[in-house]
């Protein structure tokens, strides 16, 4: 299993994130919060050197995209693309490790016994 797989249009749009605002890379991280329990937290990472200590840091092109450590048991599988629709755009984060999310797309809920084991497999 991936740590986590980009689409081409996710790739696509953290490139021009990175570029539009000369920055290394675009993050993603998981901060408690939300009416599910979680929250997917969107950041921008200036420079290499401000990659946190064993991040995981994937090539998108141009610029990277970054996991925090601590976020990356309940990111593990996921799928993050990148969407258009006629009320806007955003990413989309398709995480097989979810147990329930709300309907704005940010919070989600986690079964920790299910991560344990997923993790457990993976390795």
């Amino acid at each position: 299993m991936t740590v986590c797989t980009l689409t081409d249009t996710a790739k696509l749009q953290i490139n021009t994130i990175c570029e539009e605002n000369a920055v290394y890379g675009v993050s993603l991280n998981l901060k408690g919060g939300g009416c599910a329990g979680f929250e997917y937290d969107w950041d921008t990472i200036a420079t290499e050197a401000d990659v946190e200590d064993k991040s995981t840091v994937i090539d998108a092109g141009v610029g990277k995209f970054i996991i925090g450590s601590t976020s990356l048991m309940f990111l593990f599988g996921t799928e993050v693309d990148y969407v258009k629709s006629i009320v806007g755009s955003n990413f989309e984060i398709k995480n097989p490790n979810s147990t329930s999310s709300c309907g704005c797309g940010v919070s989600v809920n986690f079964d920790v016994d299910k991560l344990d084991n997923s993790l457990a497999t993976a390795i």
